[in-house]
């Protein structure tokens, strides 16, 4: 066949990129064409997401398309979840969207608790309890700007307002708005009665599941990017849904983490699993594409890394990735560490004093040194899965074989063996560009070229080959860790 292009655009929460990909019927290349970096911006004591910047680079993205000669057939946007703009009776943008760490939503989950309990919207919503989740920003605005939420007509996520801007069509993507705390999860729909218990205005439409066609690039869009012709997908536009779209797995039973800023570590059901004790874990029933549920929970992933690479630079001295990891290498193994989940590591700043404080006050050996704090966090992390693993397989009521670590913390060589040694499970690592991967997979549903989630992996498998990682001898050493950490964490 004719090789089919098209083009994804994964935007995370620090860079954004597009990928061209080609498939001829067998198996799926990739081509970076831009990539930019996604700068959240503080304003009059607000932090926002600089969407019309964003949307700026996409459409750079786009019009290369058409300077390469790539004529791709059909464009998709992933992006992070629970943010989202409002629109007005005129369809103009009411105001930059707030980013999800913006501080304005710190207590809401608690101090709304009068309103609808934890227990009550996790019963309907299966979704963890998270202060910045679209529910409790919906809150903080009715609160801080009653308004703007009275002049709102439509509610857009990041992708279907980025979406939005592209055709003029509006739409809600199911696998985004499921994370928000706004959808009955059994039902695959919106929950009203959310909106009324919450006081707030019902802004969204009906949901589209991945695979749908949205619409063409309205013709002011077309006529500014050269007379670039292609339609834009509803692709699984949570980034996390594209990356477990992605997992080269073969059959329904297999455990992954979407390994980046954060880890998103769960497994894929045919319903959701909610009950007591998965509200206990705070684990998450987030919509998957092909009637999937992503039951999964929140680690917080090399974001501690990020950010202390970004504290040592501020000090003068930048290190790559590659020098962090060597440096930790290094070190002696297993002597302290973190709960990489706690709030002490949630905000930007100085995180590797914020590591020795945690030691230290925990009654731990502090780190002295970069090396000793990059295997600090990397060895919390890695054990960090392990607990998470135990909840799955408690929850589910099995063991688990193996775990498929995908996205771009594949590339560290270091926490994937740690990942394996930690568990006591082979770690099959790849592919790294997890969610572009996925977000194509979606684009080719749209296109009748896949079928189902079997057919889907199997291109996975036929185009990417994954890195094992298999578990060292050493288990009863990471076994008295796990105690000790499960001591230190809780």
């Amino acid at each position: 066949m004719k090789k089919l292009n098209m083009l994804a655009i994964d935007l995370g929460a620090s860079s954004g990129r597009g990928i061209v990909g080609s498939y001829d019927g067998k198996v799926l290349d990739l081509r970076e064409n831009h990539r930019f970096s996604n700068d959240p911006v503080i304003a009059a004591g607000d932090f926002r997401w600089d969407i019309l910047r964003i949307y700026h680079e996409i459409k750079q993205s786009i019009r290369e398309t058409k300077l390469a000669g790539d004529n791709v057939a059909s464009l998709g946007i992933d992006t992070w979840g629970v943010d989202y703009g409002l629109i007005d009776r005129h369809g103009k943008l009411l105001a930059n969207p707030y980013h999800y760490r913006d501080t304005r939503t710190a207590g809401m989950a608690k101090s709304t608790e009068s309103v609808m309990s934890g227990k009550e919207l996790y019963g309907i919503t299966g979704i963890q309890t998270i202060d910045f989740n679209t529910v409790y920003q919906l809150a903080a605005d009715l609160r801080d700007n009653p308004e703007m939420l009275a002049n709102a007509v439509r509610m857009l996520q990041i992708p279907d307002l980025l979406n939005y801007f592209l055709t003029g069509e509006m739409a809600n993507e199911y696998t985004n708005a499921s994370t928000g705390a706004l959808l009955d999860a059994a039902k695959r729909r919106v929950a009203p009665e959310i909106f009324a218990r919450f006081g707030l205005p019902q802004l969204m439409g009906e949901l589209v599941e991945p695979g749908n066609v949205l619409g063409n690039l309205s013709a002011a869009v077309s006529e500014e990017l050269g007379g670039v012709q292609t339609k834009v997908v509803n692709v699984a536009s949570h980034d996390t849904a594209s990356a477990v779209l992605a997992v080269p797995a073969k059959g329904d039973d297999f455990v992954y983490i979407s390994s980046g800023t954060w880890s998103l570590m769960g497994t894929e059901l045919s319903k959701p699993l909610i009950s007591e004790e998965g509200r206990a874990w705070n684990f998450a029933n987030e919509g998957g594409a092909l009637g999937t549920i992503r039951f999964l929970k929140n680690i917080m992933g090399l974001w501690t890394v990020q950010e202390s690479r970004r504290q040592w630079k501020r000090e003068g001295t930048e290190y790559s990735f590659a020098d962090l990891q060597t440096l930790a290498e290094a070190e002696q193994p297993l002597v302290s560490f973190i709960n990489p989940d706690d709030p002490l590591f949630a905000a930007p700043g100085d995180m590797p004093g914020r590591v020795v404080q945690f030691c230290r006050a925990s009654g731990q050996k502090a780190p002295e040194n970069v090396g000793q704090i990059v295997r600090v966090i990397m060895e919390s992390l890695a054990l960090r899965y392990r607990y998470v693993l135990e909840g799955i397989e408690a929850l589910q009521g099995k063991r688990v074989s193996a775990i498929n670590i995908v996205g771009g913390g594949t590339k560290d060589t270091f926490l994937c063996q740690l990942a394996a040694d930690a568990c006591g499970v082979p770690v099959v690592a790849g592919p790294v560009e997890a969610t572009a991967v996925g977000n194509l997979l979606g684009q080719l549903l749209a296109a009748g070229e896949v079928k189902n989630l079997a057919e889907a992996r199997e291109l996975v498998r036929a185009s990417f080959q994954p890195k094992i990682y298999t578990p060292t001898k050493n288990r009863a050493a990471w076994d008295e860790a796990y105690a000790r950490f499960r001591t230190i964490c809780g």
